[in-house]
Protein backbone atom coordinates (compact mmCIF):
# COMPACT_ATOMS: atom_id res chain seq x y z
CA UNK A 1 0.00 0.00 0.00
CA UNK A 2 2.85 2.34 0.81
CA UNK A 3 4.51 1.64 -2.53
CA UNK A 4 1.23 2.22 -4.36
CA UNK A 5 0.80 5.61 -2.69
CA UNK A 6 4.28 6.55 -3.85
CA UNK A 7 3.99 5.71 -7.55
CA UNK A 8 0.36 6.70 -7.95
CA UNK A 9 -0.42 9.12 -5.13
CA UNK A 10 2.47 11.53 -5.51
CA UNK A 11 2.01 12.12 -9.26
CA UNK A 12 -1.73 12.60 -8.65
CA UNK A 13 -1.10 15.21 -5.96
CA UNK A 14 1.43 16.97 -8.17
CA UNK A 15 -1.05 17.01 -11.05
CA UNK A 16 -3.74 18.50 -8.80
CA UNK A 17 -1.37 21.25 -7.64
CA UNK A 18 -0.39 22.02 -11.23
CA UNK A 19 -4.06 22.05 -12.18
CA UNK A 20 -4.79 24.82 -9.65
CA UNK A 21 -1.63 26.74 -10.60
CA UNK A 22 -2.45 26.59 -14.31
CA UNK A 23 -5.91 28.06 -13.70
CA UNK A 24 -4.52 30.76 -11.41
CA UNK A 25 -1.46 31.97 -13.32
CA UNK A 26 -1.47 34.10 -16.43
CA UNK A 27 -1.83 37.63 -17.71
CA UNK A 28 -5.21 37.69 -15.95
CA UNK A 29 -4.59 36.08 -12.53
CA UNK A 30 -7.40 34.09 -10.96
CA UNK A 31 -7.21 33.60 -7.20
CA UNK A 32 -8.04 30.10 -5.91
CA UNK A 33 -11.13 31.41 -4.09
CA UNK A 34 -12.66 32.67 -7.34
CA UNK A 35 -11.66 29.48 -9.13
CA UNK A 36 -13.43 27.33 -6.54
CA UNK A 37 -16.49 29.60 -6.71
CA UNK A 38 -16.68 29.30 -10.50
CA UNK A 39 -16.24 25.52 -10.45
CA UNK A 40 -18.82 25.07 -7.69
CA UNK A 41 -21.30 27.31 -9.48
CA UNK A 42 -20.89 25.27 -12.66
CA UNK A 43 -21.47 22.00 -10.82
CA UNK A 44 -24.37 23.21 -8.70
CA UNK A 45 -26.02 25.49 -11.25
CA UNK A 46 -25.92 28.48 -8.91
CA UNK A 47 -24.45 31.97 -9.28
CA UNK A 48 -20.71 32.12 -8.66
CA UNK A 49 -20.74 35.74 -7.51
CA UNK A 50 -17.50 36.50 -9.37
CA UNK A 51 -17.11 38.97 -12.25
CA UNK A 52 -18.11 37.63 -15.68
CA UNK A 53 -14.54 38.26 -16.88
CA UNK A 54 -13.23 35.67 -14.44
CA UNK A 55 -15.75 33.09 -15.63
CA UNK A 56 -14.79 33.79 -19.24
CA UNK A 57 -11.09 33.34 -18.48
CA UNK A 58 -11.68 30.10 -16.57
CA UNK A 59 -14.13 28.38 -18.93
CA UNK A 60 -13.32 29.69 -22.38
CA UNK A 61 -9.58 30.38 -22.25
CA UNK A 62 -7.84 28.25 -19.64
CA UNK A 63 -10.07 25.19 -19.36
CA UNK A 64 -9.52 24.06 -22.99
CA UNK A 65 -5.73 24.49 -22.66
CA UNK A 66 -5.55 22.70 -19.34
CA UNK A 67 -7.73 19.85 -20.58
CA UNK A 68 -5.60 19.63 -23.73
CA UNK A 69 -2.38 19.55 -21.70
CA UNK A 70 -3.63 16.73 -19.50
CA UNK A 71 -5.06 14.69 -22.36
CA UNK A 72 -2.20 15.12 -24.83
CA UNK A 73 0.57 14.83 -22.24
CA UNK A 74 -0.89 11.62 -20.85
CA UNK A 75 -1.50 10.21 -24.33
CA UNK A 76 2.03 10.87 -25.62
CA UNK A 77 3.56 9.42 -22.43
CA UNK A 78 1.42 6.27 -22.75
CA UNK A 79 2.44 5.86 -26.39
CA UNK A 80 6.10 6.37 -25.48
CA UNK A 81 5.98 3.76 -22.74
CA UNK A 82 4.35 1.32 -25.17
CA UNK A 83 6.88 1.85 -27.94
CA UNK A 84 9.86 1.59 -25.57
CA UNK A 85 8.56 -1.66 -24.12
CA UNK A 86 7.61 -3.12 -27.48
CA UNK A 87 10.90 -2.27 -29.18
CA UNK A 88 12.93 -2.98 -26.02
CA UNK A 89 14.84 0.27 -26.55
CA UNK A 90 14.98 3.22 -24.12
CA UNK A 91 15.73 5.64 -26.97
CA UNK A 92 12.44 4.97 -28.76
CA UNK A 93 9.81 7.72 -28.82
CA UNK A 94 6.26 7.86 -30.28
CA UNK A 95 7.53 9.23 -33.60
CA UNK A 96 10.00 6.38 -34.18
CA UNK A 97 7.82 4.91 -36.96
CA UNK A 98 7.32 8.28 -38.67
CA UNK A 99 4.03 9.23 -36.98
CA UNK A 100 5.10 12.82 -36.35
CA UNK A 101 6.52 13.25 -39.85
CA UNK A 102 3.39 11.84 -41.47
CA UNK A 103 1.11 13.99 -39.35
CA UNK A 104 3.32 16.98 -40.03
CA UNK A 105 3.16 16.49 -43.80
CA UNK A 106 -0.62 16.13 -43.69
CA UNK A 107 -1.03 19.31 -41.67
CA UNK A 108 1.49 21.23 -43.79
CA UNK A 109 -0.35 20.29 -46.97
CA UNK A 110 -3.62 21.41 -45.41
CA UNK A 111 -2.16 24.76 -44.41
CA UNK A 112 -0.50 25.15 -47.84
CA UNK A 113 -3.86 24.59 -49.54
CA UNK A 114 -5.57 27.03 -47.11
CA UNK A 115 -8.01 24.39 -45.90
CA UNK A 116 -10.16 24.80 -42.75
CA UNK A 117 -8.66 23.95 -39.38
CA UNK A 118 -10.80 20.82 -39.00
CA UNK A 119 -9.55 19.52 -42.36
CA UNK A 120 -5.94 20.28 -41.41
CA UNK A 121 -6.38 18.26 -38.22
CA UNK A 122 -7.98 15.41 -40.17
CA UNK A 123 -5.11 15.38 -42.66
CA UNK A 124 -2.60 15.32 -39.80
CA UNK A 125 -4.41 12.42 -38.14
CA UNK A 126 -4.66 10.46 -41.39
CA UNK A 127 -1.07 11.22 -42.35
CA UNK A 128 0.27 9.80 -39.10
CA UNK A 129 -1.75 6.60 -39.43
CA UNK A 130 -0.95 6.15 -43.12
CA UNK A 131 2.78 6.52 -42.52
CA UNK A 132 2.87 3.77 -39.91
CA UNK A 133 0.82 1.49 -42.17
CA UNK A 134 3.38 1.97 -44.94
CA UNK A 135 6.27 1.38 -42.53
CA UNK A 136 4.69 -1.82 -41.24
CA UNK A 137 4.04 -3.08 -44.78
CA UNK A 138 7.69 -2.45 -45.63
CA UNK A 139 8.73 -4.36 -42.53
CA UNK A 140 6.37 -7.25 -43.34
CA UNK A 141 7.78 -7.50 -46.86
CA UNK A 142 11.33 -7.99 -45.56
CA UNK A 143 11.00 -11.47 -44.09
CA UNK A 144 13.81 -13.42 -42.54
CA UNK A 145 15.21 -10.42 -40.69
CA UNK A 146 14.76 -9.02 -37.21
CA UNK A 147 11.25 -7.47 -37.38
CA UNK A 148 11.99 -4.90 -34.68
CA UNK A 149 15.15 -3.67 -36.40
CA UNK A 150 13.44 -3.53 -39.80
CA UNK A 151 10.54 -1.50 -38.41
CA UNK A 152 12.85 0.99 -36.72
CA UNK A 153 15.04 1.46 -39.79
CA UNK A 154 12.03 1.74 -42.09
CA UNK A 155 10.51 4.31 -39.73
CA UNK A 156 13.70 6.36 -39.70
CA UNK A 157 13.92 6.28 -43.50
CA UNK A 158 10.25 7.20 -43.92
CA UNK A 159 10.54 10.00 -41.38
CA UNK A 160 13.51 11.45 -43.26
CA UNK A 161 11.67 11.22 -46.58
CA UNK A 162 8.56 12.92 -45.23
CA UNK A 163 10.67 15.55 -43.48
CA UNK A 164 12.21 16.48 -46.83
CA UNK A 165 8.70 16.70 -48.31
CA UNK A 166 7.72 19.09 -45.51
CA UNK A 167 10.76 21.23 -46.28
CA UNK A 168 9.82 21.30 -49.96
CA UNK A 169 6.30 22.51 -49.17
CA UNK A 170 7.76 25.22 -46.91
CA UNK A 171 9.91 26.44 -49.83
CA UNK A 172 6.81 26.97 -52.00
CA UNK A 173 4.62 28.36 -49.19
CA UNK A 174 3.62 32.01 -48.97
CA UNK A 175 6.29 33.55 -46.67
CA UNK A 176 3.87 36.05 -45.16
CA UNK A 177 0.91 33.85 -44.21
CA UNK A 178 1.39 30.14 -44.87
CA UNK A 179 5.02 29.76 -43.83
CA UNK A 180 4.55 31.26 -40.32
CA UNK A 181 1.47 29.08 -39.79
CA UNK A 182 3.39 25.98 -40.91
CA UNK A 183 6.35 26.84 -38.68
CA UNK A 184 4.25 27.39 -35.57
CA UNK A 185 2.28 24.18 -36.16
CA UNK A 186 5.48 22.17 -36.43
CA UNK A 187 6.74 23.71 -33.16
CA UNK A 188 3.61 22.62 -31.30
CA UNK A 189 1.09 24.80 -29.49
CA UNK A 190 -2.10 24.51 -27.44
CA UNK A 191 -3.16 28.09 -28.07
CA UNK A 192 -5.97 27.49 -30.53
CA UNK A 193 -7.30 24.21 -29.15
CA UNK A 194 -10.98 24.24 -28.24
CA UNK A 195 -13.15 21.82 -26.31
CA UNK A 196 -14.80 20.58 -29.56
CA UNK A 197 -11.30 19.73 -30.85
CA UNK A 198 -10.67 17.63 -27.75
CA UNK A 199 -14.05 15.94 -28.04
CA UNK A 200 -13.17 14.99 -31.62
CA UNK A 201 -9.89 13.26 -30.72
CA UNK A 202 -10.91 11.86 -27.32
CA UNK A 203 -12.61 8.72 -28.76
CA UNK A 204 -9.48 7.83 -30.76
CA UNK A 205 -7.25 8.22 -27.70
CA UNK A 206 -9.60 6.14 -25.54
CA UNK A 207 -9.81 3.44 -28.21
CA UNK A 208 -6.02 3.32 -28.28
CA UNK A 209 -5.67 3.17 -24.50
CA UNK A 210 -8.16 0.35 -23.97
CA UNK A 211 -6.06 -2.46 -25.55
CA UNK A 212 -2.94 -1.14 -23.79
CA UNK A 213 -4.71 -1.56 -20.46
CA UNK A 214 -6.38 -4.88 -21.25
CA UNK A 215 -3.14 -6.41 -22.59
CA UNK A 216 -0.85 -4.79 -20.04
CA UNK A 217 0.50 -8.07 -18.67
CA UNK A 218 1.30 -9.31 -22.19
CA UNK A 219 3.45 -6.25 -22.75
CA UNK A 220 5.69 -7.51 -19.95
CA UNK A 221 6.18 -10.71 -21.94
CA UNK A 222 6.87 -8.80 -25.15
CA UNK A 223 9.77 -7.02 -23.46
CA UNK A 224 11.48 -10.41 -23.05
CA UNK A 225 11.94 -10.82 -26.79
CA UNK A 226 10.04 -12.75 -29.46
CA UNK A 227 11.49 -16.18 -28.77
CA UNK A 228 10.90 -16.03 -25.01
CA UNK A 229 7.40 -14.59 -25.48
CA UNK A 230 6.42 -17.32 -27.96
CA UNK A 231 7.74 -19.95 -25.58
CA UNK A 232 5.31 -18.60 -23.00
CA UNK A 233 2.38 -18.92 -25.41
CA UNK A 234 2.20 -15.34 -26.74
CA UNK A 235 1.46 -14.69 -30.41
CA UNK A 236 4.04 -11.97 -30.88
CA UNK A 237 3.12 -10.95 -34.43
CA UNK A 238 -0.51 -10.25 -33.61
CA UNK A 239 0.33 -8.50 -30.36
CA UNK A 240 2.93 -6.35 -32.09
CA UNK A 241 0.30 -5.20 -34.59
CA UNK A 242 -2.17 -4.43 -31.80
CA UNK A 243 0.33 -2.45 -29.71
CA UNK A 244 1.69 -0.51 -32.69
CA UNK A 245 -1.82 0.29 -33.91
CA UNK A 246 -2.94 1.44 -30.47
CA UNK A 247 0.12 3.61 -29.79
CA UNK A 248 0.00 5.06 -33.31
CA UNK A 249 -3.69 5.89 -32.99
CA UNK A 250 -3.01 7.69 -29.69
CA UNK A 251 -0.05 9.62 -31.08
CA UNK A 252 -1.78 10.63 -34.32
CA UNK A 253 -4.85 11.87 -32.47
CA UNK A 254 -2.77 13.93 -30.04
CA UNK A 255 -0.46 15.41 -32.67
CA UNK A 256 -3.34 16.29 -34.98
CA UNK A 257 -4.60 19.00 -32.60
CA UNK A 258 -1.42 20.09 -30.83
CA UNK A 259 1.24 19.97 -33.52
CA UNK A 260 4.51 18.16 -32.96
CA UNK A 261 5.47 18.15 -29.28
CA UNK A 262 8.65 16.17 -28.78
CA UNK A 263 10.45 14.58 -25.83
CA UNK A 264 7.37 13.77 -23.73
CA UNK A 265 7.13 10.23 -25.05
CA UNK A 266 10.89 9.80 -24.63
CA UNK A 267 11.71 11.10 -21.15
CA UNK A 268 8.45 10.66 -19.22
CA UNK A 269 8.43 6.82 -19.39
CA UNK A 270 11.95 6.84 -17.93
CA UNK A 271 10.86 9.10 -15.08
CA UNK A 272 7.84 6.84 -14.51
CA UNK A 273 10.11 3.77 -14.27
CA UNK A 274 12.04 5.44 -11.48
CA UNK A 275 8.79 5.75 -9.51
CA UNK A 276 6.72 2.72 -10.53
CA UNK A 277 9.25 0.27 -11.92
CA UNK A 278 9.21 -1.47 -15.31
CA UNK A 279 6.05 -3.58 -14.76
CA UNK A 280 3.66 -2.25 -17.42
CA UNK A 281 0.46 -2.29 -15.36
CA UNK A 282 2.14 0.16 -12.97
CA UNK A 283 4.23 1.97 -15.58
CA UNK A 284 1.30 2.93 -17.83
CA UNK A 285 -0.78 4.93 -15.29
CA UNK A 286 2.33 6.45 -13.73
CA UNK A 287 3.59 7.61 -17.14
CA UNK A 288 0.19 9.08 -18.02
CA UNK A 289 0.02 11.05 -14.77
CA UNK A 290 3.57 12.34 -15.14
CA UNK A 291 3.05 13.18 -18.81
CA UNK A 292 -0.13 15.09 -18.06
CA UNK A 293 1.55 17.04 -15.26
CA UNK A 294 4.68 17.72 -17.29
CA UNK A 295 2.87 19.14 -20.31
CA UNK A 296 0.56 21.15 -18.04
CA UNK A 297 3.59 22.69 -16.31
CA UNK A 298 5.35 23.41 -19.61
CA UNK A 299 2.24 24.97 -21.14
CA UNK A 300 1.78 27.20 -18.09
CA UNK A 301 5.39 28.26 -18.37
CA UNK A 302 5.04 28.86 -22.12
CA UNK A 303 2.21 31.37 -21.68
CA UNK A 304 3.58 33.16 -18.61
CA UNK A 305 7.37 33.37 -19.01
CA UNK A 306 7.44 36.14 -21.63
CA UNK A 307 5.34 38.87 -23.20
CA UNK A 308 4.67 36.56 -26.16
CA UNK A 309 3.85 32.88 -25.93
CA UNK A 310 6.73 30.48 -26.48
CA UNK A 311 5.93 27.38 -28.60
CA UNK A 312 5.70 24.29 -26.43
CA UNK A 313 7.96 22.23 -28.68
CA UNK A 314 10.86 24.55 -27.93
CA UNK A 315 10.41 24.28 -24.16
CA UNK A 316 9.93 20.52 -24.11
CA UNK A 317 13.22 20.12 -26.01
CA UNK A 318 15.00 22.73 -23.87
CA UNK A 319 13.90 21.00 -20.66
CA UNK A 320 13.82 17.43 -21.91
CA UNK A 321 17.34 17.14 -23.31
CA UNK A 322 19.17 18.07 -20.05
CA UNK A 323 16.76 15.91 -18.05
CA UNK A 324 17.42 12.97 -20.34
CA UNK A 325 21.18 13.43 -19.95
CA UNK A 326 20.73 13.52 -16.18
CA UNK A 327 18.76 10.27 -16.28
CA UNK A 328 21.43 8.73 -18.48
CA UNK A 329 24.17 9.72 -16.05
CA UNK A 330 22.48 8.87 -12.75
CA UNK A 331 20.03 6.03 -13.32
CA UNK A 332 20.55 2.42 -14.26
CA UNK A 333 17.28 1.03 -13.04
CA UNK A 334 15.38 3.32 -15.40
CA UNK A 335 16.71 1.53 -18.49
CA UNK A 336 15.52 -1.91 -17.50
Amino acid sequence: MKGRSLWLGLPSLALLALFVAAFSLGKFPVVPHDLIAVLWAKLSGSDSGVPPTVETVVWQIRLPRIAASVLIGGALAAAGATYQGLFRNPLVSPDILGVAAGAGLGAVLGIFLSLPVAVVQTLAFGGGLATVVVVYLIGAAMRGRDPILVLVLAGVAMGTLLGSAISLVKVFADPYNQLPAITFWLLGSLTSITLPDLKAVLPAIVVGLVPLYLLRWRMNLMTLGDEEARALGVETRILRIVFIAAATLITSAAVSVSGIIGWIGLIIPHAARLIAGPEFSRLLPAAMLLGAGYLLAVDTLARTMAAIEVPIGILTAFIGAPFFLWLLATSRRGWQ
